[in-house]
């Protein structure tokens, strides 16, 4: 099942819904929001050599945009990985179909949980101008058949926000190329928010100093105030999980820590292309389909490249 191409309507309902991101290759360092109406305008046009100008015009504005962000957890179903080979392939193949549909002009990054935690298998983490595209990309998602052998045990709705306490700009996602992500939701005591903001600032401030001792890890926080259970959605990126051990451990006795009112679940993710969490899934690689000596369909498993 592969998602129907946009067409005019679609780039219409769009237009409404408040926009599109671009989602740049594994490796980048952000996400540029893009304009619907550029963006079906250019489609119609057709016209390849006007597309770098209407793309360097919305990335000018970029930082006044501010990104809707969730991070999205599955189960499988055990029972799912006793179905026929070439059903398990179509399920992903669907998924993955979402997938690369929603990642062509917005933001997704795959991320599989196998072995790290026993209640969680694979992780979408997405990011668009508008609250429509995330609804409508999980629409999607859930017409695919793996959906119908999966569960939801997490779900971290979120935006982008400046942030208080530091200049860095967070409107964006700041997505690079590491081996591991550490989510979880995050939540401060009601004490805290009745600190006077030049407190909040100095106990912030060795927050701060603490977190630039480890420059190998990247941080990525969200905000979820009236939208979701939590406040935050903190997330770190990093290519050895000692580092990130060792940050936390350090925060511990911090000023800041004794107002944390909850930092858990905490969600170790492996980064992955979306058909290897597929993949990781039942241990299967791809395979083509084929028919046997009375015209039925097989499968064959293929090789990775």
């Amino acid at each position: 099942m592969k998602p129907k191409a946009s067409s005019s309507g679609a780039c219409a309902r769009r237009s409404s819904a408040g926009g599109l991101a671009s989602a740049f290759g594994p490796g980048q360092k952000t996400i540029a929001a893009r304009g619907p109406d550029v963006a079906c305008a250019g489609a119609a046009a057709g016209n390849a050599s006007a597309k770098p100008a209407i793309r360097a015009a919305y990335i000018d504005v970029r930082a006044m945009n501010r990104n809707v962000v969730k991070f999205t957890f599955l189960k499988v179903d055990p029972a799912w990985r006793r179905l026929p080979v070439a059903e398990r392939e179509t399920h992903k193949r669907e998924f993955q179909a979402a997938c690369d549909n929603f990642a062509a002009d917005r933001f997704l990054r795959a991320y599989s949980l196998v072995g790290t935690r026993g209640d969680a298998d694979l992780m979408l983490w997405t990011a668009a101008p508008g609250l429509a595209d995330i609804h409508e990309f999980h629409v999607v998602l859930g017409q695919s058949g793996l959906l119908a052998w999966a569960q939801t045990p997490y779900s971290y709705l979120a935006m982008t926000k400046e942030s208080e306490y530091s200049e860095e700009d967070r409107l964006e996602v700041r997505a690079g190329k590491h081996k591991y992500l550490f989510v979880y939701p995050f939540e401060k005591k009601r004490e805290w928010y009745r600190l006077p903001a030049e407190e909040r600032q100095r106990i912030m401030r060795e927050h701060i100093t603490i977190g630039r001792r480890y420059p190998q890890i990247s941080i990525n926080t969200t905000y979820s105030f009236g939208l979701d259970d939590q406040e935050f959605v903190v997330s770190f990126e990093c290519d050895d999980p000692a580092d990130f051990l060792d940050l936390v451990h350090e925060l511990r006795p911090s000023e800041s820590s004794a107002y944390t009112l909850r930092d858990t679940p905490v969600f170790t993710c492996i980064a992955s292309s979306v058909r290897h969490a597929l993949d990781a899934l039942d241990g299967e690689g791809p395979v083509a389909a084929s028919t046997d000596g009375n015209g039925l369909a097989t499968a064959t498993a293929i090789d990775p490249p």
